[in-house]
Parts: structure tokens; C-alpha cells; sequence
């Protein structure tokens, strides 16, 4: 699959860098020198709540939505096999390099991003965006009964508690033995919550549709993104009240919060590189952003293996990425700054990695 690529058609440099910034965080926040000593901004929050770093996936959801309109229109078994690439991939870094199908986890990143895209992707297809629209309305709403009304099975009632709510209950039914190792009995990206994870997608749809629109001006297109973007913020926070804002969850009001603010981010980055034609700065993120599943693939497969590299010291066997965060920056800086500098390290070296593919046509494709 790693292949010159033939000329591509005009694309939007906005949607690219923001593809770019998004997967570039994504390394930054994946790989932390030191999983001890990590600013707050770089950490998940606990559970309600959220940090920048709980941006980083739905932005990538929005951003798969948002290019599907600007897309070449190929048929449902392209988007089928591109959705079971993605799917597999995602399987493979679950995997390795222990390949025990016994406990392998079969949710993931990869897994939500291949079932929205192809969801996305049909009902794209569809041709209406008062489809999608619709759709992504009902999934919210729907999600909401389910989480707030319906009793758990065993007689729980509703609850949004990591062990003991629906999606859970559900996640374990489903795939006991196969989910997120840290908990064991519910998964971040578990089954039920992929339905508003789709809705985020469908959002990023009706963007990428209204940012196409021949009319208005895109001057015109970019304020109204803008003025959208700032709506569904405040509704989601309006929301997250009373059904809190929750990444793990991927609550309604997450939906709304995540999908606001990459709205206007977007339309931001419209307007100042496609519209007004300042786009030169955005290149170094244009480079992470036509190579983005590449990069994740292969910074998540390296991370596995190096973490398995120890080096001897006087406290004992020392991970390879922890011994450099503390070898090479821990002399000079106090240790969370050491963790980030290497976090930044890994990102700059992934950088200079893409950029010579980049030099040479290369960009991998799904």
C-alpha cells in the first residue's frame, strides 16, 4: 500500500493541518517519557470532566466526517474494505506482539474510526443532509434514554458509573475477556458508546457538506461554521449539567462540547489558509495530516516495542523510553518537563520521518 501517489485532486490545506495538529497531539499525549510525572493537559480526565487531550479523538471522528463530502464517491465495497482495513489495523496493534487471541481487546481507536467512517460514509451516500442530521439527532437523543432510563439487567438502576452502567453491562455480555486491560470489565470504546461516536462523525459530515457549498462566500461559509461551532459549545456545556460531559462515556454533551469547538477551530483554519491563502505556516501539519494513519500505526507499534527493550540501572530493569527521558533530559530538567520533552522529541522524529515520504510522493492510504 505504500506507494507513490498519483497527483491528487485540489484539496482544502485547512483540512489537512487540522488533521495534521490533531494526530500530531495524538503522538504527543500517546507517549509521555514518564506515565508518572505528565502535565495535567497531557492526561485524560478521571471520568467526568474533561482535559485538551479528551479533544484529541473526537476532533479525529469530526475530521473523518468532515473530508468524506470532499471525498472521490466510490462504491459501498470500497468504503466496507476501507472500514475492514482499519478495523484489522487496529486489531493487529491490540495484538502485538504477544498475538494472544485469548485476550485480545477488540475494541480500539482504529475500530470506533472504521465503524463511523462507514456509517458516516452511507449515510452520506444517502444524499440528504437532513438525513444525516436527523440520524446523528436521534443517536443523541437515543443514547440518552438508554443511559438515564433503561434499567441495567440485574436490576440496577440507571447509573453513569464506569463498572455499572448500560454500556458496560453490555461491553461484558459482548466481549468478556477482550476489553481495555486497565479496567477489564467496561472499554472506552466499547459497544454502545459508538453510537454518539457516530453522531460526532455525521457532524463533521454536514460541515465538510456546508464548507463545499458553492454559495455563500466562503468568507460568509467560515462565520456561520463559526457561529455553529459556538452554539452546539454552550448547548453541550448546557448539557453536561445534567448528563455530564464523559470521554469514557461519550456522552451527548461531549458530542455537542468536542463537536462545537472543532467547528469552530475548523472554520478558523478555513478562513485564514483556504480563504485568505495564508497557508505556508500550516505545511509542517499538512505533512502529519496526509499521513495520519500511517504515523499512528506506526508510532503505536514502536512504542510497544520499545517499552519491551529494558536497560540495567541500580534500581533495577528500567524501560528503554523511560531510561532515555531520564538519561537524556532528567540531567537537566525536573521530571515531568523531561517527560514532555520527550513526548516532543518522539513528535519532531515522526515529523522528519513524514517529511521525507512526504519529499518523496508517499502517502499511505486506506
Amino acid at each position: 500500500m505504500s506507494t507513490p501517489s498519483p497527483a491528487p485532486p485540489a484539496r482544502l490545506v485547512s483540512l489537512d493541518a487540522f488533521r495534521g495538529m490533531t494526530i500530531a497531539l495524538m503522538i504527543l499525549v500517546n507517549n509521555p517519557g514518564d506515565w508518572t510525572n505528565v502535565y495535567w493537559p497531557f492526561l485524560h480526565a478521571p471520568w467526568h470532566g474533561w482535559t485538551p487531550t479528551d479533544l484529541v479523538f473526537p476532533f479525529f471522528l469530526f475530521i473523518v466526517g468532515a473530508a468524506i463530502p470532499f471525498s472521490r464517491r466510490g462504491t459501498a465495497g470500497q468504503a466496507l474494505r476501507r472500514g475492514a482495513v482499519l478495523f484489522g489495523l487496529g486489531l493487529f496493534i491490540a495484538a502485538y506482539p504477544a498475538f494472544d487471541v485469548t485476550t485480545l481487546r477488540i475494541p480500539g481507536v482504529l475500530q470506533r474510526i472504521a465503524v463511523c467512517y462507514v456509517a458516516a460514509w452511507l449515510l452520506h451516500r444517502a444524499g440528504r443532509p437532513w438525513v444525516e442530521a436527523t440520524v446523528a439527532s436521534g443517536l443523541l437523543a437515543g443514547y440518552w434514554f438508554l443511559m438515564t432510563r433503561v434499567t441495567v439487567p440485574g436490576g440496577v438502576p440507571p447509573n453513569l458509573e464506569p463498572e455499572t452502567n448500560l454500556g458496560a453491562w453490555i461491553d461484558r455480555a459482548l466481549m468478556d475477556g477482550h476489553l481495555w486491560r486497565q479496567s477489564k470489565t467496561w472499554d472506552p470504546e466499547g459497544v454502545l458508546s459508538t453510537l454518539p461516536a457516530i453522531a460526532t462523525t455525521l457532524l463533521g459530515v454536514l460541515t465538510g457538506r456546508w464548507v463545499k457549498r458553492d454559495a455563500p462566500s466562503p468568507t460568509m461559509r467560515a462565520a456561520v461554521l463559526m457561529a455553529a461551532g459556538l452554539v452546539l459549545t454552550v448547548a453541550g456545556l448546557a448539557w453536561g449539567r445534567t448528563f455530564p460531559i464523559n470521554k469514557s462515556l461519550w456522552t451527548p454533551s461531549y458530542v455537542l462540547l468536542t463537536a462545537g469547538l472543532a467547528a469552530y477551530f475548523f472554520a478558523a483554519l478555513y478562513w485564514i489558509a483556504d480563504v485568505r491563502g495564508h497557508g505556508r505556516w500550516a505545511r509542517p501539519f499538512v505533512i502529519y495530516g496526509v499521513n495520519a494513519i500511517l504515523v499512528f500505526v506506526a508510532s503505536g507499534l514502536i512504542a510497544k516495542t520499545l517499552v519491551r527493550i529494558e536497560i540495567p540501572t541500580a534500581s533495577g530493569p528500567t524501560p528503554l523510553p523511560l531510561w532515555l527521558c531520564r538519561t537524556v533530559f532528567g540531567t537537566w530538567l525536573p521530571p515531568t518537563a523531561a517527560s514532555l520533552a520527550y513526548a516532543v522529541t518522539n513528535v519532531a522524529v515522526w515529523f522528519a520521518v513524514l517529511r521525507a515520504l512526504d519529499r518523496r510522493g508517499i502517502h499511505w492510504k486506506v
